[in-house]
């Protein structure tokens, strides 16, 4: 066994041990092809040009960190919990059962146990708890722990319910598998169909900047733009490929309770939200769903009026109306908007 091998190992074994259901480790050359990876996608979709580059670096994690020499992705699967009734189809379930900011989540002490083992096999390491340090689903993929499959998610055994984790290293160590999950089904296209903006335009190939989950959560409901009325009842993400997909049938067990989301989810109502303040809301919403930050939390209005107007009944209007006077101009255009429009 040489010395690269034992280590791997040794990674495996910790990360294992600190509770992720799948590790894999690639050397850093295994990630500069997504380079052209993301280069393809800006091509199909030149709209989404200053989304897709803000990822080219993730392709060369080593020139941002000199002493970087492998990649190890870590699995974790959330497909255990209990998801609220009053939560499904209006937000993704990722964000509601991701642990990466939230201390209380296992996910979270998982990290910190497994940063503490790297520690102790004397390993330098560096990892992002946002949106990573780099290509995750591509490692993932390249080290042999799963799949990505038409809808752009990765899969590992359990579906699609993964939320990975990458740490960049400064010792060269391989261990690759094999992967033995079957491909997805020729002519298979219930994804595609299922993508209500049509961001899912062809197999492996996603337009980032239609995809809901990046309208609502990253950009902003703008009144009378026809793609958001195409969102439904979202207000922060969106399942419907993962749904569809026939791999995902029985991936989701609700065995666990994930700590504090079901007292969350009792403040979440569409007259809930538009009755907050936004201190509350930021003290309610920040530390689980951050990808609406902070400084712009009135963002979560928007899109409860946005759901509202692409639902409406008649028993919602003066909701709305209770809006007009938000101190927030940007809510106040938006409930004037649905108002004029239904």
């Amino acid at each position: 066994m040489t010395k690269e091998t034992d280590l791997a190992k040794k990674i495996v074994t910790a990360a294992k041990r600190a509770g992720f259901a799948e590790c894999g480790i690639v050397l850093v050359d295994e990630m500069h092809a997504y380079a052209d990876a993301v280069q393809k996608r800006i091509e199909l979709f030149p709209d989404s040009k200053p989304l897709y580059e803000q990822f080219a670096s993730f392709a060369t994690p080593e020139k941002t960190i000199p002493w970087a020499k492998s990649v190890v992705i870590c699995v974790s699967w959330y497909g255990k919990y209990r998801m609220p009734a009053n939560l499904e189809g209006q937000i993704g379930k990722l964000y509601c059962f991701d642990g990466r900011l939230d201390e209380d989540s296992e996910d979270f002490h998982s990290t910190l146990q497994f940063q503490t083992e790297l520690d102790a096999l004397g390993l330098r390491w560096e990892a992002k708890r946002d949106f990573g340090i780099t290509a995750m689903r591509w490692a993932a993929a390249k080290a042999g722990v799963g799949v990505v499959r038409k809808n752009n998610f990765f899969y590992s055994a359990q579906g699609s319910w993964c939320q990975l984790h990458a740490y960049v290293i400064d010792q060269s160590a391989e261990l690759k598998v094999e992967s033995t999950l079957k491909k997805c089904p020729e002519g298979c296209d219930l994804c595609m169909r299922a993508c209500p903006t049509g961001a899912l335009s062809e197999p492996f190939q996603m337009n980032g900047t239609k995809c809901i989950s990046y309208l609502l959560c990253l950009s902003t409901v703008t009144p009378g733009e026809k793609i958001y009325e195409k969102s439904g009842k979202w207000i922060y993400g969106c399942d419907s490929c993962q749904n569809a997909c026939p791999l995902n049938k029985g991936a989701w067990t609700e065995e666990d309770d994930f700590p504090g989301l079901a007292e969350l989810a009792e403040q979440i109502s569409y007259e809930k939200i538009l009755k907050m303040d936004e201190d509350t809301m930021r003290d309610l919403f920040q530390k689980k769903f951050w990808y609406i930050g902070p400084d712009v939390i009135w963002k979560w209005k928007c899109n409860v009026l946005n759901a509202i107007r692409n639902n409406f009944e008649e028993k919602y209007r003066p909701l709305v109306e209770s809006v007009l006077n938000d101190p927030r101009e940007e809510v106040r255009e938006m409930a004037k908007w649905v108002l004029q429009s239904v």
